[in-house]
């Protein structure tokens, strides 16, 4: 018989294509919008001027300051911005980072969001925004911060250098993973983890072969909607709340950060739920945490936190306050094991699990 469950899907637009991206304007428009103030990082506003082109007389200008892990500072900059040109909707291209600048100012303003991802972060399309302030990273789930248009084209994503798209995509693979054993999990969820893994478990070293292949970077987009999905729909646990733990304190590279964790927190929890994460040996071969190891090794992600300028000191502070506020996880948390943890991916082990 199968077992009760609860099913809420997030609701947004999913507009999935190649050269999609040039209908940003009809989007906009269809959301009864504007004036588009569009949002990216230093690093892409050539890309975000572009789009300013689209969308014609529709903009109100750029906003080109999102970094890593949404600093309230860099927010309430943006919102002086969103002022000032008296801003109607948020247009945000890019990766995780300008994406959670969208979704902060769309969470204080409720004004509505087209986010166009050019990363495979998947926090597109997720109620969920996380913000760092004073050294420590925070997460609020709202009906507010889910985007209403997200806009998938592949075209957009060939730049993405392969490094940058290994790690990117490890970091939606997590999603997946802790979905997989979440306490509110459903059938559906499931589906969508699995399938999303089984994405990139094909397309990543596929693009390390071919990266301007538009039709494998679509089936990484595509994963990333699914693990993305997933990511909105249910709760994470152990994997979230460790690298939150060492993006907010420590400014670790988000997406680097997931990749290096993710086969020691499936495989710590692997122990407790072997069955719920049976997909992932599957998919991947071997153990749970090996199996994820092996295959990040093979598409050439960084393996051990050493490597991002952590000490040992750092991985006491990061255990205690990764360990500090009780939450749920499949598999019983103390102090000593998430440093043992830690300790094993400073040093880039392979899991045993």
């Amino acid at each position: 018989m199968s077992r009760a469950f609860i099913y809420s899907g997030n609701p947004a637009h999913i507009v999935f294509g190649a050269g999609k991206s040039a209908c940003v304007l009809e989007w906009v428009e269809k959301l009864g919008c504007k004036r588009a103030l569009v949002l990216s990082t230093p690093q892409q506003a050539s890309d975000a001027q572009a789009l300013m082109g689209k969308l014609g007389q529709l903009s109100v200008g750029i906003f080109a300051e999102a970094v890593m892990h949404t600093p309230v500072d860099v927010t309430e900059r943006a919102m002086e911005k969103v002022h000032q040109t008296g801003a109607d909707c948020v247009v945000s291209i890019g990766g995780g980072s300008t994406t959670g600048l969208g979704k902060a100012i769309a969470y204080r303003t409720d004004l509505p969001q087209v986010v166009i991802p050019t990363t495979y972060a998947g926090s597109e399309v997720t109620p969920i925004l996380g913000q760092t302030e004073n050294g420590r990273k925070t997460t609020v789930r709202d009906a507010r911060i889910m985007p209403e248009v997200v806009i998938y084209d592949a075209t957009l994503t060939t730049g993405l250098p392969v490094a940058m798209s290994v790690t990117s995509g490890l970091n939606a693979m997590a999603h997946a993973v802790e979905a997989l054993y979440a306490q509110d999990r459903n059938p559906i969820s499931t589906l969508m983890a699995i399938e999303g893994l089984q994405a990139f478990r094909t397309s990543l070293p596929a693009i390390i072969e071919t990266p301007e292949d538009i039709a494998v970077r679509g089936d990484a987009l595509y994963g990333a909607w699914l693990c993305g999905t997933v990511l909105g729909a249910v709760g994470m646990a152990l994997h979230h709340k460790i690298c939150h733990t060492l993006g907010g304190t420590f400014d670790t590279p988000h997406a680097e950060t997931h990749a290096i964790m993710l086969p020691h927190t499936a495989a710590y929890n692997a122990v407790a739920v072997p069955e719920l994460l049976a997909p992932v040996a599957e998919i991947f071969g071997g153990s749970v945490g090996g199996g994820l190891h092996d295959f990040a090794a093979a598409i050439g992600a960084p393996s051990s936190l050493r490597a991002l300028g952590l000490s040992k000191a750092d991985l006491d502070r990061a255990a205690e306050i990764a360990t500090e506020n009780p939450y749920w996880n499949p598999r019983p948390i103390d102090r000593q094991s998430i440093r043992s943890l830690l300790q094993d991916a400073w040093e880039g082990k392979r899991p045993a699990h």
